[in-house]
């Protein structure tokens, strides 16, 4: 059964995600960190999904190499449905596609999977405090970092069809700041999107985290600037 997430007894929950012998390594370097919780261990790409989902984590680590969904893949679906879960991506080369893959899922961080412990740590307590560190990767890479831009100047932000990246925000997340520029408060945008006041209040948590704002009115206020959302209908 999942621990409650209001009665946690450490302070990173984390989901791993990787073939069976690498989960192994992967327990026996992050259980002996007093502020890391393992709350599951799977070696399934729609498993991990599921679990992330029912859980929960602060971080979801997973391997790029998992099937029957990449890791990348599981990486999309996982953001799309809870941005605020950091995604640290780990792969078993450095191939600059499989990076790409990744920035274009949502990850926050890309680790080769012979990285030291303390680093695979370190990264996971930066992605917990909102760090995008896989970006430091893509400027260390031209190749990647052209391809990102390309794509990038390509997509109209929102539009009909666009894949996803770089985007600062979610579809979720416009969604719901479009919905709080009408005037709704959290429980009338949970009411309407059918979802939890808490998962209005962790996507909100998110949206001020990602356009660098302190309040819901600053967000709102950028993101109309942005041509994100409308304006509060007349």
């Amino acid at each position: 059964m999942a621990e409650p997430r209001g009665e946690r007894r450490s302070e990173i929950r984390v989901v791993l995600a990787s073939s069976r012998l690498t989960l192994i390594g992967l327990r026996q370097v992050l259980e002996h960190e007093p502020y890391l919780e393992i709350v599951a261990a799977v070696n399934d790409g729609e498993e991990a999904v599921a679990r992330v989902v029912e859980l929960e984590p602060d971080v979801a680590v997973i391997d790029a190499d998992l099937r029957p969904i990449t890791g990348t893949e599981a990486a999309s679906r996982i953001r799309r449905e809870l941005p605020h879960v950091g995604v640290v991506i780990l792969a078993a080369d450095d191939k600059e596609e499989t990076l790409f893959e990744a920035i274009r899922s949502g990850a926050a961080a890309y680790l080769n999977k012979d990285c030291e412990a303390a680093e695979l740590v370190d990264a996971i307590r930066r992605v917990r405090a909102g760090q995008f560190i896989i970006n430091e990767k893509v400027f260390t890479r031209p190749a990647v970092a052209s391809k990102v831009l390309a794509e990038f100047r390509e997509l109209s932000v929102y539009g009909s069809g666009a894949a996803k990246i770089f985007s600062p925000l979610s579809p979720r997340e416009v969604q719901i700041l479009d919905s709080i520029a009408q005037g709704r408060t959290n429980k009338e945008v949970a009411y309407a999107l059918a979802i939890s006041e808490q998962t209005v209040k962790n996507h909100m948590s998110s949206i001020l985290r990602k356009l660098s704002v302190n309040d819901r009115t600053q967000a709102v206020v950028y993101a109309m600037r942005q041509g994100w959302i409308k304006g509060p209908e007349a």
